[in-house]
C-alpha cells in the first residue's frame, strides 16, 4: 500500500513539473513578445490595419493657342457615411435636417435618406455610399450639411477623392489631344499630346492614410492628406480651336456624303510649322464617324499623284527637264516593261509640256521623264528624294509615327524594272499625311522645311518652364529657281488644271490633287475598286500663310473618287473659312491728306459755332451735317430735303431766333 502511494506521488511530481515547465514557457513567450518582439508585432498589426493610399496628382491643363482649354483635370468625389462613429445624440439630432438637405441637393426624398441612415446604423455600416461623382463645389456643399459638418469622427463624413480628365471641346481633336492610361495588362498607353508631354503634365502623387474597417473596406483616418499631391505643369499647344472646328466639320461632311472608310485633315502654319488642326475620323459599323485612330501621323500609305511633285522637283533640280520640256503622252496608255500606265483622260493628252502635264496630273508624262532620265542611274534619283528628307521620319514627340518607304536599287527584294516609273507617280512608295504636308509646306515656305510643332511652351501658373521654337529639318529642299517654277505649276493646278473646280476669284489656293488605287493587289479589285483621294497644298497662293492636306480613304466609287471631287472641297472649305476670318486687306494710302474744301468747311463751321447769335445765321453753302448741328444747337427745329450742301433756307438771316421754331433746309449736291 505504501509502495502504491509512493508511485502515485512520483506521478504527481512529474505532472507538476511538466505544468511548471509549461508555465515557464508561456511566461518566457509573453516576456519575449512584450519586450523583444513587441515592436515587430505592433508594426505588423499596424500594417495590416492601416495603409497609405496613393492620391493621384492633378495633371496639368492642355491649352489651345488662344488659351482655350483642350484638356483639364477636375476633382471628383464619392461621399460616404460612417454610421458607427456618430454618437446617438448627434445622430438623432441631425438625421432629419441632414436628410432634408440631401433630398434638396440630390433629388431623392428625405424619407429615403432617413431610412438608409437608420438601416446603416442598425447594421453597423461604416461605409454607406451617399453620392457618387460629385464636383468640388458639390463636395464642399455636402460637407457643410448638418451632421457632416462635424467632421469624419463626430459626423461620420467620408470623402473619397479621385481625378477625372475632361475635354471641354468634346470629341473634336480627341486623338491629337490624346490620353494616358493603363490597359488590361497594366501597360501604360500614351496617345497624342497627353502621352507625348506626360512628363510635364503628370505632377507628383500624394498619399492618404486609411484604416481597415469591417468587410475589407478602408476609411480615411484624417481629413487631410499625409502628403499633398503636386499638380503637373500646363502645356500650351499650337492647336487653334476655330480652325480645328472648321477642319473637323468639313471632313465629317465629306466623309458622310461619300460614305468613306476614314479620312484625315491637317492644317499647318507655313513659316512656324505650328499644327493648327488635326482631324482623324473613322467609320463605325453604324455609319457614324468618330476620332478612331491618328491616321495623320501613323498611317503610311501610297500617296499617288501628290508624290509627282517630289519627282518633278528632283528632275528640275537635276536640270534633266524644264517646265517647257515636251512629252508625248500618246493616246493615254503607255507600257513600261509590260505594265500599262494610263492617264485619267480617255484618248490621252498627246504632246504637252511638263508644266501642263503636272497641271493635268499625267501619269505617263512624269513616269516617262523619270524613267528615261534615270534608268541608267536609278540610285541617283532615289538619293535626290532622300536629300529632300522623304525617306526619314519627322522625329515627332507624339508616339506612333509611320515610317516612310522609298525603294532603293540596292534592295533587291523591293526593286524591279517598274519601280522607277511607278515611284514617279506615287506607287511603290509609302509616306504619312503629315510627312507629305511637311514637304508641301516647305515649298510654300521658300524651301525651308520646318519640323511640325504641336506645343509652344510649358508653364506653371504664369511662370514659363520651357519654350519650343522653330526647328528646321532641311534649310533648302530645292533651289529658288526650281521652287518658283513649282509654285507657279501648283497655282495653275487650281486655276486651270485638275483642281480647276476648286478655283475661286476671291481667294487664291495652290496644290496638287491625288487619286490612288488601294488594295489593287486583291483579287476582287476589278469588281470592287477602292481609292484614296487626296489634296495637298497651301493658301493664299502668292503669300502662303497655311498649308493643308486632306486624305480620304475608300469613298463610295459610285458617288465619286477623284481627289478634286472628294478631298478638294474639304481643302477649299477650310481655306475659305480661314480666309474669311483673316482676310487680306487693301490699304488706301494718304488717308491723312486734308483736302482744301474740307478744311474750309470746318473753319466756316467753327467760326459760326463760336459766335453769339440773336438772328438766324446764313448757312447757305455749308454741308448739311454742319448746318443741322449749328441750327439745332441754337434751339431751332431743322427739317431737311435732299443731300449735299445747303442750297436754300426757309428763314432769312435777319430774322430773330425763336427757340422751337422750324426751319427748312434744301440740300443739293
Amino acid at each position: 500500500m505504501a509502495f502504491e502511494d509512493k508511485n502515485i506521488l512520483h506521478r504527481l511530481y512529474i505532472i507538476a513539473g511538466c505544468l511548471f515547465v509549461f508555465v515557464l514557457a508561456i511566461l518566457f513567450k509573453i516576456v519575449n513578445i512584450q519586450f523583444v518582439e513587441g515592436e515587430k508585432y505592433k508594426e505588423l498589426a499596424k500594417v495590416n490595419t492601416t495603409k497609405n493610399f496613393i492620391i493621384p496628382s492633378n495633371r496639368g491643363n492642355i491649352y489651345a493657342d488662344d488659351g482655350s482649354l483642350l484638356a483639364t483635370s477636375a476633382p471628383n468625389y464619392n461621399i460616404r457615411f460612417d454610421a458607427v462613429t456618430v454618437s446617438a445624440e448627434n445622430f438623432e439630432k441631425n438625421i432629419v435636417p441632414l436628410s432634408n438637405a440631401l433630398a434638396k441637393k440630390l433629388g431623392k426624398s428625405s424619407a429615403h435618406y432617413q431610412s438608409i441612415f437608420r438601416s446603416a446604423r442598425a447594421n453597423k455600416n461604416r461605409y454607406l455610399l451617399i453620392a457618387k461623382n460629385q464636383g468640388y463645389s458639390d463636395y464642399l456643399e455636402i460637407k457643410s450639411f448638418p451632421l457632416f459638418n462635424l467632421g469624419p469622427y463626430r459626423g461620420g463624413f467620408i470623402a473619397e477623392q479621385s481625378t477625372v480628365r475632361e475635354h471641354p471641346i468634346g470629341k473634336i481633336a480627341e486623338r491629337i489631344v490624346g490620353y494616358e492610361r493603363r490597359d488590361h495588362n497594366g501597360d501604360t498607353l500614351r496617345v497624342g499630346l497627353e502621352g507625348a508631354y506626360s512628363h510635364y503634365l503628370k505632377g507628383k502623387d500624394g498619399k492618404r492614410l486609411k484604416q481597415k474597417i469591417a468587410q475589407g473596406q478602408w476609411k480615411p483616418i484624417f481629413d487631410e492628406n499625409e502628403i499633398e499631391p503636386q499638380d503637373g505643369y500646363d502645356v500650351i499647344s499650337t492647336i487653334n480651336v476655330n480652325i480645328q472646328d472648321i477642319a473637323h466639320h468639313a471632313l465629317l461632311k465629306q466623309l458622310e456624303e461619300y460614305e468613306a472608310e476614314h479620312g484625315t485633315v491637317i492644317v499647318m502654319e507655313t513659316t512656324t510649322g505650328e499644327i493648327k488642326a488635326v482631324s482623324n475620323l473613322g467609320r463605325t459599323s453604324k455609319g457614324t464617324y468618330y476620332e478612331k485612330l491618328n491616321y495623320a501621323i501613323g498611317e503610311s500609305h501610297e500617296p499617288g499623284s501628290t508624290f509627282k511633285t517630289m519627282a518633278f522637283i528632283a528632275a528640275l533640280e537635276d536640270k534633266v527637264i524644264d517646265t517647257s520640256t515636251v512629252v508625248d503622252t500618246g493616246n493615254g496608255v503607255y507600257s513600261f516593261y509590260g505594265k500599262k500606265v494610263r492617264d485619267s483622260r480617255k484618248g490621252g493628252h498627246g504632246k504637252i509640256s511638263m508644266a501642263r502635264a503636272m497641271e493635268l496630273s499625267s501619269n505617263i508624262a512624269i513616269a516617262r521623264v523619270i524613267e528615261e532620265n534615270y534608268k541608267n542611274n536609278p540610285k541617283h534619283f532615289v538619293e535626290m528624294l532622300q536629300k529632300m528628307h522623304l525617306d526619314k521620319q519627322l522625329g515627332l514627340p507624339i508616339l506612333g509615327e509611320g515610317k516612310p518607304k522609298i525603294p532603293h536599287p540596292d534592295d533587291k527584294t523591293g526593286w524591279s524594272l517598274n519601280a522607277l516609273p511607278s515611284m514617279a507617280y506615287g506607287y511603290g512608295v509609302s509616306i504619312t499625311p503629315l510627312q507629305t504636308l511637311t514637304f508641301y509646306n516647305a515649298i510654300a515656305n521658300d524651301g525651308i522645311m520646318v519640323k511640325p510643332r504641336f506645343i509652344r511652351q510649358v508653364k506653371a501658373w504664369n511662370k514659363e518652364i520651357e519654350s519650343f521654337d522653330i526647328e528646321i529639318i532641311n534649310p533648302q529642299i530645292a533651289s529658288p529657281e526650281t521652287l518658283s517654277k513649282v509654285r507657279e505649276v501648283l497655282k495653275n493646278v487650281v486655276e486651270r488644271g485638275t483642281g480647276n473646280r476648286l478655283y475661286s476669284p476671291d481667294f487664291s489656293m495652290a496644290g496638287k490633287t491625288g487619286t490612288a488605287q488601294t488594295e489593287y493587289w486583291m483579287e476582287d479589285w476589278a469588281a470592287n475598286p477602292r481609292y484614296i483621294s487626296s489634296f495637298a497644298g497651301y493658301f493664299p497662293a502668292d503669300e502662303p500663310k497655311y498649308s493643308c492636306i486632306v486624305i480620304i480613304h475608300k469613298p463610295k466609287v459610285s458617288t465619286g473618287y477623284y481627289g478634286v471631287d472628294v478631298a478638294g472641297p474639304v481643302f477649299k472649305s477650310i481655306a475659305q473659312k480661314i480666309y474669311i476670318d483673316s482676310p487680306n486687306f487693301d490699304y488706301v494710302e494718304n488717308l491723312d491728306v486734308l483736302q482744301a474744301t474740307v478744311e474750309n468747311d470746318y473753319q466756316k463751321y467753327f467760326t459760326l459755332s463760336q459766335k453769339e447769335h440773336t438772328n438766324i445765321p446764313n448757312v447757305r453753302g455749308m454741308t448739311g451735317m454742319d448746318a443741322i448741328s449749328l441750327l439745332e444747337n441754337l434751339g431751332l427745329k431743322v427739317k431737311v430735303s435732299g443731300n449735299g450742301r445747303v442750297k436754300s433756307q426757309s428763314l432769312n438771316e435777319d430774322e430773330k431766333i425763336e427757340k422751337g421754331k422750324q426751319i427748312l433746309l434744301e440740300l443739293s449736291s
